[in-house]
């Protein structure tokens, strides 16, 4: 094994320690409303790296326009409505006025969207939700990410020439394993006068599914990015690039979860 490979990890790896213990301190600590202000907090600095990937660069009046949008949601008891209608207004907007383009629609789509599905998350399954989710999205990324190093030989996508089916593999076998792990503390739910708790089989097949969504969602992004001509959709979090950078699997792989444990549960 030729470990040379390896040996430019280490700001890769004090960038996601330090993210991840912001994680950890916001999960001890956590409430409705420190969530809510952490993902507000994510949505600032990744709604205005979409905005230069959708070819906004610097439209500071849409992207407080935006992140107006998001401020609403948060407060609305059904956040996924309140960007619906701003969606809706965005396209009326457009309709009356043919100067401007439907691609001032889009940052409500992504990365707003998949952001309020989160907040969403938590409020509907709470905490532990998150830990299942970060167990998922880290193993298949460390997965991915060295099974790709040592294994990989066959390309898995023209969007993202890096990424290899060997390495998609390893992603998701490492995610079916301590994804699963992780669901099992999931808190069971009361259901009328039932308690109902994951198994096994229910547990494994939303794991994968979720691992792959949050490779769908890294190579969304790189489609992103192929398409605005950028290496990083930002320069915030050395070894990591930008806000959307260190989230894309996650925004994908949460609306997964979401839909998963509804059904479940």
């Amino acid at each position: 094994m030729d470990f040379s490979k390896f040996k430019n990890d280490a700001q890769r790896w004090r960038t996601g320690l330090i993210l991840f213990a912001i994680v950890v301190v916001a999960g001890i600590f956590h409430s409705k409303w420190l969530i809510g202000g952490f993902l507000t907090v994510v949505f600032i600095a990744a709604s205005k790296e979409a905005l230069t990937l959708f070819g906004y660069k610097d439209n500071f009046k849409l992207w407080f326009a935006t992140i107006a949008v998001w401020i609403v949601a948060i407060f609305y008891p059904r956040p996924i409505e309140a960007v619906v209608l701003a969606i809706l207004i965005a396209a009326s907007i457009v309709a009356f006025d043919q100067k401007r383009d439907l691609k001032i629609a889009l940052p409500l789509l992504y990365p707003a969207a998949p952001l309020l599905f989160l907040f969403s998350l938590y409020v509907e399954f709470g905490i532990f939700s998150y830990v299942w989710l970060l167990a998922i999205v880290i193993a298949c990324d460390a997965g991915a990410y060295y099974a790709g190093k040592t294994l990989g030989k066959t390309p898995f996508s023209p969007t993202s020439p890096g990424k290899t089916i060997e390495g998609v593999a390893g992603g998701i076998t490492a995610a079916a394993i301590f994804g699963t792990i992780a669901g099992f503390f999931m808190p069971e739910r009361t259901i009328g006068d039932l308690s109902v708790s994951l198994g096994f089989w229910s547990a494994l097949l939303i794991t994968i599914l979720c691992a792959i969504a949050s490779i769908f969602g890294d190579l969304f992004e790189s489609f992103l990015k192929r398409k605005a001509g950028v290496k990083d959709s930002g320069n915030i979090l050395p070894g990591h690039g930008g806000a959307l950078d260190r989230i894309d699997g996650y925004l994908f792989a949460g609306v997964v979860l979401l839909f998963g444990l509804r059904l479940a549960f």
